[in-house]
């Protein structure tokens, strides 16, 4: 990796979950030199805590926030282009029971207007579907009052994770330099100007200042901690809510919108690799975003609500559990169902007299690139260096078009294999052949259960800055977000980490240590 002490970037980019990335790709492509500096892995806070959805939400009608609905449609749009390999369509039912004729127009209205607001579309419009269809679609439904439902299309992100890596790949690609577990300890000033950040490199076990014409700090949650020591008042910018996700045994064979019937509140049931996500939860939260976790409360408020909507379905058997912190633009007096999921920039300048930096307030995974052309558009101003944004045209890595057959098919992989690295590394697989090409001993299998290969380590590592157990196989490969959580494979794995990374067997016992303690918060409600 180049130098980050010797050089002054033009863009510093505090923050490495989705919106993080998607700033430095954004800047990268219009030629700005950036570095993006994140304190645990990328993805590894909120972003990768979601429904895994892409989509306009349907509930922000109800708040007549069109212009949000509007915007999110198109990026969906977008994102279905940009990221083909990992952003899908996923039809939705929303069932009907014993409605009133008031309660079938607004949803009526509603499905319209979520159509109207989407112009330029490619998914199927929505449908209006009998009780027949509705039981033949979806069979473990209620049937009790069931009076049929509308099917309408969104999106689904299963490996948000991997969406995350990919920009971050391109803006490397566009000459960005990556740091991760490296906190952000003070920001350097000249006067009231802002020009970069002291950080605290764990892995290598140093401190390094960074200098840069310009800052943006997008930390999520732990926004108002990470820019305490810019602000003279002590006010939060943040309203923040926990959202808490179950995996189970696969229970259904459709995505459904659903409204619980303790509280009214909306929920998902969908559908999800094999298994099946049930959420979330919306609670304000004010304790540590890093030590969230679910509840014996919200797994059984989860658990009872899906109960009723599919009496049948295995609620009970649960894989693991993810909780994470969503970052709201701070609103009193409404409830935190209500608060608007708007992102907000705030300026330093403006509002502390501090030049040189720009905090990222809110946001959604789906609004994700718009954010970071907004911010781009900003600072590249401010540094007089504007061109527009390509992010919206310029497919990601794993997106553009290559034929994987026509490549030389001398490693022997499973069809099952090869399907499986082009389902996590879309047309990057290429890359994990030609390591098994070069070495077939990383053709190996790593978990008897599971078509990933031992290349996938080596990738992870060598080309995507993972540097725990934690990083492959929760946010590269995706081993750890199977039925087992990879700990059947997890001595492999660590294995061939410890001879890529040259790991004793003191800092290769402490590593698996740590994995273990990773996943223990999403376990503790595993019947598995």
């Amino acid at each position: 990796m180049r130098s980050l002490s010797d050089r002054t970037v033009d863009l510093l980019v505090v923050g490495g979950g989705i919106i993080g990335a998607g700033i430095a790709r954004d800047a990268a492509l219009r030629g700005l030199s950036v570095a993006i500096v994140e304190q645990a892995d990328f993805g590894s806070g909120t972003t990768s805590r979601p429904t895994r959805l892409i989509h306009g939400g349907l509930r922000y009608l109800e708040l007549f926030d069109f212009a949000l609905v509007r915007s999110d449609m198109r990026e969906r749009e977008i994102l279905l282009r940009i990221a083909s390999h990992l952003v899908f369509p996923l039809a939705f039912l929303l069932p009907l029971y014993r409605p009133t004729f008031l309660y079938q127009l607004k949803l009526r209205i509603g499905m319209q207007l979520y159509d109207a607001l989407s112009l330029d579309k490619s998914l199927p419009r929505r449908q209006h579907i009998d009780r027949a269809g509705t039981l033949a679609a979806e069979p473990r439904l209620e049937p009790d009052g069931l009076a049929g439902a509308w099917r309408f299309y969104d999106a689904q992100v299963p490996l948000v994770e991997r969406l995350v890596i990919e920009n971050l790949v391109d803006a490397a690609d566009h000459g960005a330099v990556m740091l991760n577990h490296a906190r952000v300890v003070d920001f350097l000033r000249e006067g009231d100007h802002i020009v970069g950040a002291r950080v605290r490199d764990i892995t290598a076990d140093r401190t390094l200042q960074i200098r840069a014409r310009f800052t943006v700090v997008a930390t999520g949650p732990w926004l108002d901690r990470t820019i305490a020591p810019l602000r003279r008042k002590s006010d939060p910018l943040l309203r923040l809510t926990k959202g808490v996700h179950l995996v189970t045994r696969g229970a259904v064979q459709q995505a459904h919108v659903l409204f619980a019937k303790s509280d009214g509140r909306l929920f998902f049931v969908v559908p999800w690799r094999d298994a099946t996500i049930v959420g979330t939860t919306d609670t304000d939260y004010d304790g540590d975003p890093g030590q969230v976790a679910a509840t014996e409360e919200d797994v059984r408020y989860l658990q009872e609500e899906a109960r009723r909507a599919f009496p049948s379905a295995p609620f009970d058997e649960i894989y693991f559990t993810w909780a994470g912190v969503r970052a709201l633009v701070r609103e009193e007096g409404v409830s935190e169902g209500e608060v608007s999921r708007k992102h907000a920039l705030f300026d330093h300048a403006k509002r502390e007299g501090l030049d040189g930096v720009l905090s990222v307030v809110g946001g959604k995974i789906t609004a994700y690139r718009a954010i970071a052309e907004e911010v781009v558009d900003a600072a590249s101003r401010r540094l007089s260096r504007f061109t527009p944004s390509r992010t919206a045209d310029d497919a990601l890595p794993g997106a553009r078009a290559v034929d994987l057959a026509a490549l030389p098919g001398d490693v022997p992989l499973a069809a099952a294999t090869r399907a499986h690295l082009t389902s996590i590394y879309g047309s990057r697989a290429r890359e994990l052949l030609d390591l098994a090409r070069a070495d077939p001993s990383v053709a190996s299998p790593l978990c008897p259960h599971h078509h990933g290969i031992e290349a996938e380590v080596v990738h992870a590592v060598q080309s995507e800055w993972a540097q725990s157990l934690g990083d492959v196989l929760l946010r590269r490969n995706a081993l750890g977000l199977s039925e087992c959580q990879a700990l059947d494979c997890l001595e492999r794995v660590a294995d061939r980490m410890s001879a890529l990374l040259g790991w004793d067997q003191d800092r290769r016992r402490k590593e698996v240590e740590a994995y273990r303690r990773e996943v223990e918060p999403m376990r503790r409600f595993s019947t598995e």
